[in-house]
């Protein structure tokens, strides 16, 4: 049945109290993080996730990410944690998951049946914010299974009216791409999905990482975002290099490009941020506004697969997936 959404601002003392009363008793809050806005849901109450993977539209196999507040809530839900897992927790709070091995207490509904757990702490000022129930929070992010993941209140609204109970408006999310995941049980760690933090800064703190690469369906496994199609827009999605989308004008058509729109093109032109840094804040929102319902195709100039480029280029591979 349907429900009345309420978008309540993020920084307000009552919403965040409202917000905490729907957790309580079972129900979903979409919340802005740094990466993404999240559907949140109490981790430990396999009837209230269920209802994560019912308003999303989401494949009963699909992992989900636990938030917590402190890594004492992490430890807590883990068997053990490994000591590459401690030191990546230095990197807490920020756009990093782990992969540590599951604790009883997480239900499978949280996991997907996995014996793993991923965990991670935003960095959402205050971080009690994604905690508002003082429990865990299983907590994807706040739109329909396969769309390009929400990074304003609004985008979360266009997904979810009439599904989620309260949306906490914060405004557009800083990083805008969904957090690094690294499987922290290996003896070496192997990052399962690229995101908001680099491969670079993850080796400043662990030295030797490993890099998930072809199709290993148990790694792939314990991830979200790896075995389904995600981030795509209605309009087919086509990638080319840099310079080529002047070719592929016309009117049912739309570009993303970090170059001027050249004279004469035909069709829409996005100009994206020359900085990896901001065309990754822009990129969901991007792939949202140019999916008009007139255009059909949206061509994207890639982008060099180095720092913040690498989870950009995942991003839009997969949304180029058919």
């Amino acid at each position: 049945m349907p429900v009345k959404t309420a978008v309540l601002p993020a920084d307000d003392p009552a919403a965040i109290a409202r917000a905490a009363e729907v957790l309580q008793r079972g129900g979903l809050v979409a919340f802005p993080t740094e990466t993404v806005y999240g559907l949140g849901a109490d981790a430990l109450d396999a009837a209230a996730v269920g209802r994560i993977f019912a308003a999303k539209g989401r494949p009963a196999d699909n992992p989900l990410i636990v938030h917590v507040a402190a890594p004492e809530q992490a430890r807590a839900l883990a068997r053990a944690v490994p000591p590459a897992a401690e030191q990546l927790m230095s990197l807490w709070p920020g756009p990093l998951t782990l992969v540590l091995p599951r604790a009883p207490v997480v239900p499978d509904a949280t996991t997907a049946g996995q014996d793993t757990v991923a965990v991670r702490i935003p960095a959402t000022r205050p971080r009690w914010r994604c905690c508002a129930c003082g429990r865990p929070l299983a907590a994807p992010s706040a739109n329909r299974s396969g769309r390009p993941s929400p990074t304003t209140a609004q985008h979360v609204l266009a997904d979810l009216d009439g599904v989620v109970e309260v949306i906490l408006d914060g405004g557009p999310c800083a990083v805008g791409l969904e957090s690094t995941v690294v499987d922290a049980t290996r003896p070496v760690p192997m990052v399962l999905r690229t995101g908001g933090l680099s491969l670079e800064a993850l080796r400043t703190v662990v030295g030797a990482i490993d890099m998930l690469s072809g199709q290993d369906p148990e790694a792939m496994s314990r991830s979200p975002g790896l075995r389904h199609r995600h981030y795509a827009p209605r309009a087919r999605v086509v990638l080319v290099a840099p310079g080529e989308a002047a070719e592929r004008g016309g009117s049912t058509v739309a570009v993303m490009s970090q170059q001027p729109r050249p004279p004469g093109f035909v069709g829409e032109w996005k100009v994206m941020p020359t900085a990896l840094e901001g065309y990754a804040q822009e990129l969901f929102a991007a792939l949202r506004e140019l999916d008009a319902p007139e255009i059909e195709t949206i061509v994207v100039e890639t982008v060099p697969e180095v720092g913040l480029g690498r989870a950009i280029a995942d991003r839009l591979r997969r949304a180029a997936e058919r």
